[in-house]
């Protein structure tokens, strides 16, 4: 089994009315996540049609990290936060095939 870098990426669509709330519980996971082992980067974007998307690219060193950073403290405490702010969460997992 390889230890492939792992590419993560993250749509959050917020309700209308609680997409500040959720924007700055986004933003706030930045900081703990990037200190975090493994993570290569942790980027946030919004959309600039529909500002209640938001959407993370992040690489991390291996799936288990990853793994590790979904069962944080920190994590767990933005899903409490957000809870009942958020409509849908899609996330997908990738593997790189090329690096520019």
């Amino acid at each position: 089994m390889t230890h492939q870098q792992l590419t993560v990426t993250a749509t959050i669509i917020a309700r209308p009315d609680k997409r500040e709330l959720v924007k700055q519980a986004l933003l706030d996971l930045i900081p703990p996540t990037l200190e975090e082992e493994g993570c290569l980067n942790y980027d946030l974007h919004q959309d600039n049609e529909n500002p209640n998307r938001f959407f993370f690219y992040e690489n991390w060193a291996t799936r288990a990290l990853w793994l590790d950073h979904n069962a944080s403290a920190h994590i767990a405490a933005h899903r409490q936060r957000t809870e009942g702010a958020v409509m849908e969460v899609i996330i997908q997992e990738m593997t790189v095939l090329t690096l520019s």
